[in-house]
């Protein structure tokens, strides 16, 4: 039988023991702001206490709270499309293909909502931790153990499971799970592997990171989602192991740098950005994996994935504030405030308006300039 592992902040980055131990973040420096932007909307839910997703379809985002609660919000203006509700506690959420948006309970039930109305709920075998996919009037699952199910979203009827043989302990944290063309794309483990969407058979796999160390907990290097698409090309990190790009037209990792973190990575055409365990920022060229620029001013203030939007990466940190670095350099560009609890997930981008999710619920709708 196969262990899940959700590890402390402390012990992923090494620093298991006192508090005291721990290196206080960084204070933040003041700076001239490089661009402009501004505030533009915010929204609350009542706390987000899981691996959230938000989605962002057609000027719609989608995001869920702690306690069940599911908005579609206009990205424009934060006006709500609708509003509903899970009826449980959520571990996972949310996704959505701008009709259906499907979540998970900490009771392992897949909901599925019509433009807000529930349309059906299925009791799953095992813990999911992973925003669904819905795609191709599918509904996709990628639970804790690596199984991956697929249901039909109208009526939730299952479709198929996959379930394949992996490693005994695997990490209770977000995977890869996305559409690519006519192919369902998941992390296994340190492996991106494509499906047959219509009947889960297995077509291709690809080995992003090489797993190392002594024991199991060290050798865990699960692939860490939301991953990045460029068009033929999926990148990915791999937990406290690597940074990796592929080339999925053609089977093929076209490069993989050993390097640690914990954070989902974003990027363009040009570079692919994210931060290592001590929160030291680094981009890599897209096409070589070579290292185009370090920053090391945010180290230990617990940074979120990244968002790279135009020539500037975002990033969210524990205490709430948002950064803007150039993309070129890494150069400090502008910060804002929310709420002084930590920025989860990635922030999501919808036209101009970037959304930015805190721990406490709130919802803060930025569009720089």
């Amino acid at each position: 039988m196969r262990r899940f592992v959700a590890l402390a902040l402390a012990a992923l980055l090494g620093l298991a023991g006192c508090a005291a131990d721990k290196p206080k973040p960084t204070p933040l420096v003041a700076f001239k702001p490089q661009i402009a932007g501004r505030e533009v909307w915010r929204e609350r839910v009542d706390s987000v206490r899981f691996p959230l997703v938000v989605t962002a379809h057609d000027g719609v985002f989608y995001v869920a709270g702690t306690d069940g609660t599911v908005l579609a919000l206009r990205a424009e203006t934060g006006a709500t499309v609708w509003r509903a509700n899970a009826g449980a506690r959520l571990s996972a959420g949310v996704g959505s293909d701008g009709r259906w948006a499907s979540v998970v309970t900490e009771s392992n039930q897949l909901v599925t909502f019509d433009q807000g109305r529930e349309v059906w709920r299925q009791q799953l075998p095992s813990r999911v931790v992973t925003a669904p996919l819905v795609a191709g009037a599918r509904v996709f699952v990628l639970s804790v153990d690596r199984t991956v199910r697929a249901f039909d979203a109208q009526d939730g009827h299952p479709l198929w499971t996959l379930q394949r043989p992996g490693d005994a302990l695997t990490l209770a944290e977000a995977g890869v799970i996305m559409p690519y063309k006519n192919t369902l794309v998941v992390g296994q483990g340190p492996r991106l592997a494509g499906i047959e969407p219509l009947k889960g058979l297995l077509e291709w796999e690809l080995p992003m990171a090489s797993p190392r160390g002594t024991n199991e907990v060290e050798r865990l290097a699960d692939l860490l989602g939301p991953a990045l698409r460029l068009g033929d090309r999926i990148c990915a990190r791999a937990f406290q192991s690597a940074v990796a790009c592929a080339d999925v037209a053609r089977d093929t990792v076209l490069w993989s740098r050993n390097v640690g973190g914990i954070r989902a990575i974003g990027g363009n055409d040009d570079f692919i950005f994210g931060a290592d365990a001590s929160d030291r920022i680094s981009a890599w060229h897209t096409a070589t994996g070579e290292v185009a620029w370090t920053n090391e001013k945010l180290l230990y203030r617990g940074l979120s994935g990244a968002l790279a939007v135009g020539k500037t990466v975002v990033f969210g940190d524990a205490e709430g504030y948002v950064h803007f670095l150039a993309a070129a350099d890494g150069a400090m560009q502008l910060r804002f405030s929310t709420d002084g609890s930590a920025v989860v997930g990635t922030p999501a981008l919808s036209g101009t308006t970037i959304l930015v999710v805190t721990r406490a619920g709130g919802l803060y709708a930025f569009r720089p300039n």
